[in-house]
Formats: C-alpha cells, structure tokens, sequence
C-alpha cells in the first residue's frame, strides 16, 4: 500500500497575534450559537432544540392526548 502526499502548504506564514485571534474566534463561535440556537425561529416561535423534541414525540406517537 502506498501513501501518496498531496498535502499542500503555505509557502509563508503570516504572524497572528494569539489573543487577537482568541477574540476573533470566540465572537464568531458565540454568534453562530445564538443566531443557531438560543434565539428562537421567527416562522414557529420555537428553538431546533424543542423542535427536536416535538418531533420526536411525534415519531412515538406521543400526543398531547
């Protein structure tokens, strides 16, 4: 069996201050979870994980009655 090595590299590095990218990061992570989670739909009212559970509720015929 053989390996082939198709990795490609950047021919230069670019210096990035750690913290200054911490920052970055985190703020972009942050939003995507509450654009994603904590913020409720605008179309039903309800956040995916209570979708998720009404559906699942409907998948064992788990009704209300």
């Amino acid at each position: 069996m053989t390996h082939s090595n198709d990795h490609q590299f950047a021919k230069e590095t670019i210096a990035v201050s750690l913290e200054d990218e911490m920052k970055k990061s985190y703020l972009d992570y942050a939003m995507s979870v509450i654009v994603g989670r904590a913020l409720p739909d605008v179309r039903d009212g309800l956040k995916p994980v209570h979708r998720r559970v009404l559906y699942a509720m409907h998948e064992l015929k788990n009704n209300w009655n």
